[in-house]
């Protein structure tokens, strides 16, 4: 903030009460704004804890404080509640959670707090770590106490790193179970719609991707198909409106909001945090076209997301090349909340990384490529038509990869090459097996296909030898099951999206029938990971380590708990609602 003793550091009480709004915006943005400017706004309301953001982490706080007998609000920027959770898969990573106790997954706290220092390493406190290992549980066993959120196991899905010690191969990541979604009445007209919408009749899991990718080609996909529209026609005969995924994690979490009687106002984003005396004490909104305050008598909860959709400061703090269109998190996800947090003092942390994974620009919307890059018959190479990296990989590690060779050696964009034999079997994307891809693909440079592998090369601009060698050399793994150069297959999370029936390595498959395609790949996102310096019990730091008062951070507003890593699906969501339960806990004293 600043010296708001000097000569023309404030703004009068009457420009404040009477001046624009986007006037009063540019003066808090310059941090020339003191407490009694501040005081001076209308005052639109006045609660225990004010929460910032919508999205899981937020929603999780205020139900958690409601519940420890604290009056609250949420704020939304967005005209939908949500976030960039109600538009994702919805995976959760919590160790030792009764979900997964009662499924019988060999879970301890003793494996869980050696994996995640092995994946997180140094970076990230003791403290911190272990905070959302005691607390993660609790977290959930509350959230279903409390919600009609139920949870299921993802059985099978691999931790990223299960050869590292308390690695599980059979994975510890969970996903929310079917929800009504006429719990919320009319409040469901105002979730935030899904990143990818579910065919229409049919009830969808996360972990049921996996199967549907293979449901032409294998009897238990085909089965899941199935289960989908059986579970489809059963909610429609009950007059259900059947959520999943991020849909049923958010829908849940404003239920027990609605249940709890916390208001959730939407179209009201951040302008700026206000201090009183070194302390947060509340928040400036604009709702209505107006800029009033309101005031957090116990502490404010900054989860507002990340900066993902913020040009300018992807252009600041991230390598090139980045961009905006090549992300998946939630359109209103500008990095509000952490400026603001900025402004108060607040110490910034991991702002050049994101929640990476490879994406397929497509003219409508990227596409956060998963099971494709990693079934048999396909295989990504760099600008010099060669392989670069594991493709099965833990999909961070890809983009890591792709940002460190650039640009000695340009990966970006890559080319993930498959065969139409691989077209002939697999789902891709929305994309039934040997249906022809649309036409806008290739019209908007991010496909392209070929008779011929030299065709397909001059076609992307890569030496058509040197593409031709790399496909022969992958082929001969193929044959021999073993990956001589990037070890694919070596990891049980490898064969977590590959296809059972292939052998000796069901990761790998030649590629032998033309035409083959080459499919653009570039350094896509969930959402950014860098955010505000925080504690164990949530509490934004500045730079010297000391707290501030009143303010609190959970999800991608705050410096991710995982560090550079990522521990299994769900490495997001887990932690946020985790951070926003503490939040709200040591709001309350609890």
């Amino acid at each position: 903030m600043a010296d708001t003793n000097r000569p023309g550091g404030q703004l009068s009480r009457r420009q404040v009460l009477h001046g624009t709004a986007a006037g009063a915006t540019i003066a808090l943005a310059s941090g020339l704004v003191d407490p009694l400017a501040a005081a001076a706004e209308p005052i639109i309301g006045e609660y225990d804890v004010v929460v910032v953001g919508a999205g899981a982490a937020g929603m999780t706080a205020a139900l958690t404080a409601a519940h420890r007998g604290l009056s609250c609000v949420v704020v939304e920027k967005a005209a939908t509640f949500g976030g960039s959770a109600a538009r994702s898969g919805a995976g959760i990573w919590i160790p030792c959670n009764e979900v997964l106790l009662a499924a019988g997954v060999p879970d301890t706290p003793q494996k869980a707090a050696g994996y995640l220092a092995a994946v997180v390493g140094p970076s990230v406190p003791a403290a911190r770590r272990q905070a959302f290992l005691d607390n993660g549980p609790a977290m959930l066993s509350f959230v279903m106490a409390n919600s009609p959120l139920r949870f299921r196991w993802m059985e099978g899905y691999s931790d990223y790193y299960p050869e590292l010690p308390g690695g599980m191969p059979n994975g510890r990541s969970i996903e929310p179970d079917q929800l009504d979604g006429n719990v919320l009445g009319a409040e469901l007209a105002r979730l935030n719609p899904p990143y990818l919408a579910t065919p229409p009749g049919l009830v969808v899991f996360s972990a049921d991707y996996k199967w549907l990718a293979l449901s032409a080609v294998n009897a238990k996909g085909a089965a899941v198909a199935a289960e989908c529209l059986a579970r489809g026609t059963a909610a429609a005969l009950r007059g259900e409106k059947p959520l999943t995924m991020g849909q049923s994690l958010a829908g849940g979490l404003r239920a027990g909001l609605l249940a709890a009687n916390v208001p959730v106002w939407l179209t009201t984003p951040l302008v700026d945090l206000v201090l009183e005396g070194g302390r947060v004490t509340g928040v400036l909104v604009s709702r209505g076209g107006t800029t009033g305050m309101i005031r957090a008598r116990r502490g404010v909860i900054v989860g507002s997301g990340g900066f993902e959709h913020n040009a300018a400061m992807r252009d600041q703090y991230h390598q090139q090349p980045t961009g905006t269109q090549w992300t998946v998190g939630a359109l209103e996800n500008t990095g509000d909340g952490i400026r603001a947090g900025a402004r108060a003092g607040a110490a910034l942390d991991l702002m050049d990384d994101a929640w990476w994974g490879p994406a397929i620009p497509l003219p409508d919307a990227p596409y956060f490529c998963l099971a494709e890059r990693t079934l048999p018959g396909g295989l990504i190479v760099d600008a010099a038509g060669e392989r670069f990296v594991n493709e099965a990989a833990p999909y961070g590690d890809v983009v890591h990869v792709m940002y460190d060779r650039n640009p000695t050696d340009p990966c970006i964009p890559a080319w993930l090459i498959v065969d139409q034999y691989y077209r002939n079997k697999y789902l891709f994307k929305d994309v039934l097996p040997t249906f022809a891809l649309p036409g806008s693909w290739y019209t908007s440079g991010a496909v392209y296909r070929s008779a011929t592998v030299d065709g397909l090369a001059a076609a992307i601009g890569v030496p058509a030898q040197a593409l031709r060698k790399t496909v022969s050399r992958f082929n001969g793994f193929a044959h021999t099951g073993t990956d001589a150069d990037f070890a694919r297959g070596q990891s049980a999370y490898d064969h977590y999206y590959t296809d059972p029936a292939v052998h000796p390595n069901s990761c790998l498959t030649p590629l032998w029938l033309p035409p083959y395609y080459a499919f653009k790949v570039v350094p896509g996102d969930l959402g950014t990971k860098g955010g505000m310096r925080t504690d164990a019990r949530a509490r934004v730091l500045r730079p010297d380590g000391t707290v501030i008062p009143g303010l609190y951070a959970a999800g991608n507003a705050s410096a991710a708990v995982m560090g550079r890593g990522y521990a299994g699906a769900g490495s997001t969501i887990g932690p946020a609602m985790t951070f926003g339960y503490v939040a709200a806990n040591d709001i309350a004293g609890a």
